[in-house]
């Protein structure tokens, strides 16, 4: 992954999806409905009682199933918790660090505490993606320093938590300034633009919908989803649509002189708009098999 996510050059995951790491049945299946890259989860979707299981199960499939077509990542306990001294041990003991993409680190909150975390960590896997998750308001008041870590490769939002830590009702207003601040985080450390939390909705797919859309329209640039069906309309939402690629093709056509000030479509079009054009046609490339055909 290139630090500088302007330049628009490398792929960037853009939907990742959940699966329980006591729930072993559904690790190959999840892989098999088309996310960008699936997270097993040691945290939130595993009982205390079975850690143990989740991480025997998750190194069980590690050495089975050595090649998938998605990015494998794991998201391990809180970094305050006991459970997460297990969990480096087991990295370290058990698990095979090829075959492990990236790490998700949850509830981030003490950049001295998270730093000396990252720096292990990267020791085991020296390519490894680390994403902290933000769903804290100390999370939160500490995000630019956390941004700054070295070896953190992407910031997330974990809007359910946050919520419930500051006891908030989970509607986009009680959440922008925290999404703004995530953003703005990122992109002042040069990190890939963030990822948004998940939507409860499972079946409602309009529902999903907007709730990419408005992440989209804020900055981020990927999502946490938490059932196979929401895959394709996160990927869709996060992607230019049809409309987008035709002017950001006609944009490219009229500059092709060398001129950086042109007219397309009646409006003005300078450099900044150029630069945006590019960059939709560079997005669009990279997920292809997903470009998005509509104009929603």
């Amino acid at each position: 992954m290139q630090s500088d996510r302007l330049s628009g050059k490398t792929r960037l995951a853009i939907s990742y999806l959940f699966v329980p790491g006591n729930r072993p049945e559904r690790f190959s299946k999840a892989c098999e409905a088309g996310p960008d890259a699936i997270i097993l989860d040691l945290e939130d979707a595993v009982h205390p009682d079975s850690k143990a299981a989740a991480r025997a199960a998750i190194r069980a499939w590690q050495e089975t199933a050595p090649s998938v077509a998605c990015e494998r990542y794991i998201r391990l306990n809180s970094v305050s918790s006991a459970l997460f001294r297990q969990d480096l041990t087991w990295l370290r003991d058990a698990c095979y660090p090829e075959r492990c993409d990236g790490i998700f680190l949850p509830k981030a909150e003490c950049p001295e505490a998270l730093a000396p975390v990252v720096e292990q960590l990267l020791a085991w896997q020296p390519q490894l993606q680390i994403v902290a998750i933000i769903e804290t308001a100390k999370g939160l008041q500490q995000v630019e320093a956390i941004a700054a870590i070295p070896g953190v490769a992407r910031l997330a939002f974990g809007s359910l938590d946050f919520a419930l830590d500051i006891n908030c009702s989970q509607v986009p207003e009680a959440f922008l300034f925290a999404r703004n601040r995530i953003v703005l985080a990122s992109r002042t450390a040069d990190l890939p633009a963030p990822i948004d939390g998940v939507t409860p909705a499972i079946s409602d797919l309009a529902v999903v919908a907007k709730d990419a859309q408005y992440a989209r329209s804020l900055g981020f640039g990927a999502k946490l989803c938490i059932h196979p069906g929401q895959l394709t309309t996160v990927q869709r939402a996060f992607l230019p649509d049809s409309r987008q690629l035709a002017w950001a093709d006609r944009v490219m056509r009229a500059v092709a002189t060398g001129s950086h000030a042109v007219q397309v479509d009646g409006e003005m079009v300078d450099l900044p708009l150029i630069e945006h054009a590019q960059r939709l046609l560079d997005v669009a490339s990279q997920h292809a098999p997903v470009a998005r055909a509509d104009a929603c």
